[in-house]
């Protein structure tokens, strides 16, 4: 796993995702990392702050268009990228 930076260089540090009701919602790009070959993004909305909860994204990138986000449906998949966040929470932790 290792710290990537795909969106911010395109949206800069919010993007703005559809919800529900068809209305838009800024989001904080919180990290964006690359685990095994893929890339992901967690990201936070206002009142997910105030939870400190985080969304997690797969970011797809197709050739010159700009990245896309998608959902990640997988349980295991979703569990494993949670981890790999709050392992980047936490790096340098360990140190003395």
């Amino acid at each position: 796993m290792k710290r990537i930076a795909i969106l911010k260089p395109v949206f800069g540090t919010e993007v703005d995702l559809i919800g529900d009701q068809g209305e838009t919602e800024p989001y904080r790009i919180a990290a964006e990392f690359q685990l095994g070959d893929r890339a992901y993004a967690g990201l936070q909305s206002q009142s997910m702050r105030k939870d400190d909860e985080m969304a997690f994204f797969r970011i797809l990138i197709d050739g010159e268009q700009e990245p896309e986000l998608e959902s990640i449906e997988d349980d295991e998949e979703w569990e494993a990228v949670a981890e790999a966040y709050d392992d980047l929470l936490f790096e340098g932790d360990e140190r003395p």
